[in-house]
């Protein structure tokens, strides 16, 4: 097989790796308050990018309710 086919089918895998990894990161943020607080933690960037997207999908609150959840657990 020529170079050109096995650097352009490297690159399709490796595209197809970090979608389904952003799909599962998002899935599991999706899915745990825990994890999202993890992520607050350690990755507030990310976290920040998961809150717009949803906000941009018309899906808004998420942010509001897990800041208030936070604040109760940590009293």
């Amino acid at each position: 097989m020529p170079l050109p086919k096995k650097l352009m089918k490297g690159v399709i895998v490796v595209e197809l790796l970090g979608v389904c990894g952003a799909y599962a990161l998002f899935h599991k943020m999706n899915n745990s308050r825990d994890f999202r607080n993890t992520m607050n933690t350690k990755f507030p960037s990310i976290l920040e990018v998961y809150y717009q997207s949803n906000e941009w999908a018309g899906i808004h609150g998420i942010r509001e309710r897990d800041v208030e959840v936070w604040s109760t657990k940590h009293d």
